[in-house]
Parts: C-alpha cells; structure tokens; sequence
C-alpha cells in the first residue's frame, strides 16, 4: 500500500521485509530515502549501516512507529531524520517525505556551493598572501550561526583581514530607494538601521548591475560619498567596494567596503578576497535557512498530528501520551495528579435544533473557556465528540472537585454565541478521577473510574460534578 501511496505521487519505490535484502538493495542502488520500521527485525543495524558509510550521508531517514516519538536512546531513533506514527496517515507521510527530499536538495546545494568556495580559496592560496586569513573567515562564517549572526561575523572578519574601518551589510533590491544595514565592523552595536540610497550611490549601481563595483580613488566618481558633496563638504573617503549578493527572494543586498582619506586605496585583489568570503556566508546562511525550514516544518508536521482540528487543542492520541507521561512523572515523584472528564449535557439537542454547525461553535468555544481555566502546566484535550479531559498534574482530590466545581459554574453562567444573533447557555457533567488511589494504578485505571465518576454525575440528574 505505500509502495502504490508513493508511486501515485511520482516517486520510484523499492521495498524489502529483510534485513539482507534491504542492504544488498542499498549496495546496488543508493537512495535518496529510507522508510524503515521501528518495529521490524534488523531494522538497527540497517541505521547504523547507513550512518556508518559515508555513501549514504545524503539519505534521509524517517522511521516509523506504533506510538508517540521514538525514544532517544534506541537504536532506530538515533540515525533517524523524523519519525511518523502508525496507522499512517496518507496525507500526514506524503508530506513528510516531501519535506525530508526537500531538505536533502537544499542540504546538497548547501554544501555544493560551500565546497565550490572552498575550492576557489585553494586554488587562490598559491597567488594570495593572505590565504590563512581566507581559511580562517571561512571556518568563521560557515559555522552554525544565524545570518545575523553571520552578517556580524562577516563585515568584523573582513575588515580586520583587509585593515580596514568601515565594512557593513546593506539588505536592499534592486529599485529600492531605502535600505537596512544589518551589521557595521565600526558599529558592531548596529543592526536594522534604515538609510536612504541615493547617499550609497555605489550600492545602488551594484544593485542595479548584479556586478561588483570598485571605486579605487574617490576622484574617479564624482558622486562617490554623494550626502558630503550635497552638503558641500569634502568627501570623507578615499575607495570604496560594493558587492552584491542574492540569499533569496526575500533577501538581497550588498557587502559595502570603504576605506578612509589616510588609507590606502582598496585594490582587485582586496575585490576577490571579499567576494569569495561573501560567497561562502551567502552558503552558510542558505544552509541555515534550509535547517530552520525544516525545523518549521517538523513543528507544523507535530502539531497537525496532535492538535484536534475543530477546538484547537490536543487530541486523543496526544491526550494518551502526554497522561501517561504524567502518571509515569506522578508514580517516579510520588506525587498526585487529578483527571477531569467532562461532558455537555444535552449536547445532542443542540445539534438537532440549531444544527450542526452551532455545536461546533458551541464545542470551540467551550474549549477555549476550558484552556483559559487551567495553568500553564495543566492539559486540555478533546477526548471525542462532547467529551474533554483535563489532566492537573500536582493536584489532589479534594484540589480537582474545587476546580472541577468551579469550572462546572464557569460554563453555566457562560453565554454561548451560535450566529444570527442567538446565544445558549449550557452546562456540563464532570467525573473526577486521582492518581494514586484505590483500584487507580495505570493510565487505563485513571481513565476508567473517571468515566464511572461521570455516568454518576449524568445519572444524577446532570450539570454535577462526581468522583
């Protein structure tokens, strides 16, 4: 079924069920990523294989499981690039492997263009002087930085090298009247100052061109340094350098070097030693941005896969994992935690009369009163239909009927807003529920006596809260 799933998206898919033919299939034929499963005999060194051998540095690896995320510790989780949980979800592991193939390209063209850099300084070590120096901005700007970061990085290491006062970044397009200096070698305080280009006449032709521009001698612009010469004053540098670069849409811009009436004149050579720094930061920040995406997409990936799709918080699978981390947190401290199960009394009635529509705008709204009740600490989570938990970790029995007796007469005295200018009230029936206590020693125990706590309350007439 999942060889079908991902042949119909486009992809060609190999499959195997043991661990030789897996790794006979990997020696003829490398892939651009493995789906293995947790569960599976030989899945272990089938990782480790794959880590181990610097072939398959480039294959991403997504493992799946029968419940929440993978241990740490264990062995498939340890070579693993993500992970997704079973029964699966065709939409949910279409789009991770498309964002695991997506990071593989970027990641590749990331070190592509690192590795052209590097390429380029050594072939200039045997001409330039300061060829050290190269290595050691670039060891600089590749690391494992922000672009801030790597923008600071980049005008300090740069103008030290070049003996030189005055380096910064501009972030501007082409046909842009202003721009934003991100960082200054004369300022490192500086960061996100706004300035008006026609100033930078020097920057707007780099702009504009998509080509280096030198200034060796000031005389040789007459608009070099264009504010002074507006103001009638003299200019105040000598040279100056503009190189422009692209990271993406979003950011452009351009590496601005000057130097002053005292120093010497910047120089070709001065020109291809900045270029080539500027390359490989460009590199590093795209790297950077490749990782941060895929980070971004992981975190949207985990919160569609645990989040309830109409009231917003989590649902029933996430609602088991996160209570059996507590019970375990609860039985390791010897500590209380206190379960709430809550219903809407009547809420079929709602639906019949109003439609189907009002309760769901009855439930979003009774989960939002739900999680503006509870700490920061406390869980919310839909347990199915009309039904929610809430999970008050550190909270004893007589802790949770308080809380439980007051959020029964929050919601009571609450007007729900359904459309067209109708408005209900409603109530709610509440079973509570303890761990530790009698006949309460395990997830299933918790959730049993709370829902024999709740058919109390709605045997007893409704809008009550039972233990």
């Amino acid at each position: 079924m999942l060889c079908w799933l991902l042949r119909e998206q486009g992809y060609a898919v190999d499959s195997s069920d043991t661990t030789g033919a897996v790794l006979t299939q990997l020696d003829r034929n490398v892939p651009d990523l493995v789906l293995l499963d947790a569960q599976a005999s030989g899945v272990e060194s089938i990782a480790a294989y794959l880590r181990a051998d610097d072939r398959y540095r480039d294959v991403r690896v997504i493992v799946a499981t029968n419940g929440g995320q993978p241990d740490g510790d264990s062995a498939p989780a340890v070579g693993a690039d993500d992970w997704v949980t079973k029964p699966f979800r065709p939409a949910e592991l279409v789009t991770r492997v498309r964002a695991q193939l997506r990071t593989r390209r970027e990641l590749i063209e990331a070190r592509e263009a690192v590795t052209a850099a590097l390429e380029e300084i050594r072939r200039a070590q045997d001409t330039s002087l300061s060829h050290q120096q190269l290595v050691d901005i670039l060891h600089d700007v590749t690391g494992e930085l922000t672009a801030a970061e790597i923008y600071r990085v980049l005008t300090r290491r740069v103008a030290r090298a070049l003996g030189i006062a005055h380096c910064s970044v501009i972030l501007a397009h082409p046909g842009d009247t202003t721009g934003t200096i991100v960082a200054a070698f004369e300022d490192p305080s500086l960061a996100n100052l706004g300035i008006q280009l026609e100033d930078y006449p020097e920057v707007v032709a780099a702009l504009e061109s998509e080509r280096a521009v030198l200034i060796e001698e000031s005389s040789h612009l007459e608009s070099l340094n264009g504010a002074q010469r507006r103001d009638g004053r003299e200019p105040q540098f000598r040279s100056a350098l503009a190189l422009p670069f692209t990271v993406d849409r979003q950011r452009a811009g351009v590496l601005f070097i000057q130097t002053e009436l005292d120093d010497r004149a910047l120089t070709g050579e001065d020109a291809e030693f900045a270029e080539l720094v500027l390359r490989a930061a460009v590199a590093a920040i795209r790297r950077a941005q490749a990782l941060e995406t895929t980070r971004a997409d992981n975190r949207r990936l985990e919160a569609l896969a645990t989040t309830d799709p109409l009231t917003r918080v989590l649902n029933r699978r996430a609602l088991v994992d996160r209570l059996s981390i507590e019970v375990d947190r609860a039985r390791r401290f010897a500590s209380t935690l206190t379960l709430l199960l809550i219903d809407v009394d009547y809420f079929k009635l709602i639906n019949d009369t109003a439609g189907h529509l009002a309760g769901d705008d009855v439930l979003k709204q009774l989960a939002a009163l739900l999680a503006d009740a509870v700490r920061r600490v406390d869980i919310v989570a839909r347990y199915g239909g009309e039904e929610f938990v809430l999970i008050l970790p550190e909270t004893s029995l007589e802790g949770g009927l308080v809380f439980a007796e007051r959020l029964r007469e929050r919601v009571a005295s609450r007007t729900f807003d359904i459309g067209a200018e109708q408005a209900l009230h409603l109530t709610v029936s509440v079973g509570v529920a303890t761990f530790p206590s009698a006949r309460v020693e395990s997830v299933e125990d918790l959730f049993a006596r709370g829902d024999e706590a709740l058919y109390r309350a709605k045997s007893g007439g409704r809008n009550l809260v039972r233990i």
